[in-house]
């Protein structure tokens, strides 16, 4: 599967980079629900480095080769070197069509923001890259938001270990024809299959066990686990705005799944505003199949009225993360443009930074997120955004007033 390349990279930004270094000064805290000492951070305008081109596609008005692009960034997530993947659209719009060429839809960045490895067809990964997940095995796993699958790669991306769903079928026995993808919510039949999916947007893995945790969101709205060979377990939630349940409407509910140290699942419910925590295999439930609903053990709101009554489906509870300790957790808020820094025990927001904008540190379709070991943050945007950006922790710098 790997992609044979030739590149040559684009040294001409270098002095750009170099004076956006010395100039850039971090946005200024956006306001926070509760105070607390919270990780400050800055961004790295240096990071990544420029992407290869195709040295055998040459623009010719102007006798270049082309560069990569990667279109809408999906997913990221980072291995066990700290190197960071993310899993690209390549939806290319104009004028890149004509002046630049689709990167593989899988990258691999090293430390320093190199391309150190690049693969993937767009024909055997699921439609609609989403998110993407490193295990504790280094296996990389993508998710895809227009089709019914999750898959298991090598590292290399040389091999696809696993599949869970089938390619271009959907959990859907009310469409017609019946296993088209879309929402649900209105399908009593659905959300319920044991080898099917519908549009899951994310997944994690328990690395005590291998089990697979789906957030089936965008055309269903559960949570459903997998044993490490892919073999149905068990599953939770439904569509409704209660306790347990995920946002009816459209639009991923849940849209990422994070598992904590200390054994809880943290799911987003991005368009009701909330991240939901359970327990890996919750007990005090109510109803079976499709309608199985289990109580949350917290419920984090994150900024209420940006989902219903205000965006819609986009909300504010987009992606979350932890840092090494696990004593924060970070979200992405896509509805207003801001990365939360939270508490993960109490859920008490305490601190944020962004805004709207297309400049270094701003965010446009602020989409996800992952952290490495040293607790650098790497976002990724979509829609109009269309890229990376790598935030270092600078609590001992300097305020910037």
């Amino acid at each position: 599967m790997n992609r044979k390349w030739r590149v040559v990279y684009l040294g001409l930004l270098v002095s750009a980079l170099a004076v956006a270094l010395g100039v850039w000064k971090p946005l200024k805290p956006a306001k926070a629900n509760s105070g607390g000492a919270a990780p400050r951070y800055r961004v790295d305008p240096s990071w990544p480095k420029p992407l290869p081109v195709e040295a055998t596609q040459i623009n010719p008005a102007t006798g270049k080769p082309k560069p990569w692009v990667t279109g809408e960034v999906a997913g990221t997530c980072t291995d066990s070197r700290d190197h960071v993947f993310t899993v690209n659209r390549g939806n290319l719009i104009a004028p890149e069509t004509v002046t630049a060429v689709a990167s593989p839809p899988v990258l691999e960045y090293d430390r320093e923001g190199n391309v150190a490895n690049a693969w993937g067809n767009r024909n055997v990964l699921p439609n609609g890259l989403h998110g993407c997940f490193v295990d504790y095995q280094d296996n990389v796993w993508i998710a895809g938001n227009g089709d019914g699958i999750v898959q298991k790669w090598s590292h290399d991306g040389s091999r696809l270990l696993l599949q869970i769903g089938t390619r271009g079928v959907c959990d859907n026995p009310c469409s017609t024809p019946p296993g088209a993808c879309g929402n649900t919510a209105t399908c009593a039949a659905a959300n319920q299959s044991k080898t099917l999916l519908n549009q899951p947007p994310d997944m994690a893995v328990d690395p005590s066990n291998g089990d697979i945790y789906v957030a089936d969101g965008y055309g269903n709205h559960r949570v459903v686990v997998f044993d490490k060979n892919g073999t149905w377990l068990r599953q939770w939630g439904n569509s409704g705005l209660g306790p347990g349940q995920f946002q009816p409407a459209d639009g991923g509910h849940p849209h990422a799944i994070v598992l904590s140290k200390d054994g809880l699942v943290y799911a987003t419910d991005r368009g009701s505003d909330r991240v939901q925590v359970f327990q890996k295999n919750p007990t005090s439930c109510t109803g079976t199949g499709g309608g199985r609903v289990c109580q949350p053990v917290q419920i984090i709101p994150i900024k209420p009225g940006t989902g219903v009554g205000g965006l819609g489906t986009a909300g504010s509870a987009w992606d979350v993360d932890f840092d090494r300790t696990q004593t924060f957790m970070f979200d992405t808020d896509g509805g207003n443009e801001i990365l939360w820094t939270l508490n993960r025990q109490s859920g008490a927001i305490l601190s944020g930074f962004g805004r709207p904008g297309h400049q270094v540190g701003e965010f446009t379709f602020l989409h996800t997120l992952a952290l490495d070991s040293k607790g650098n943050l790497f976002t990724g945007e979509t829609i109009n955004g269309r890229r990376i950006q790598k935030f270092v922790r600078a609590d001992d710098d300097d305020d910037d007033d």
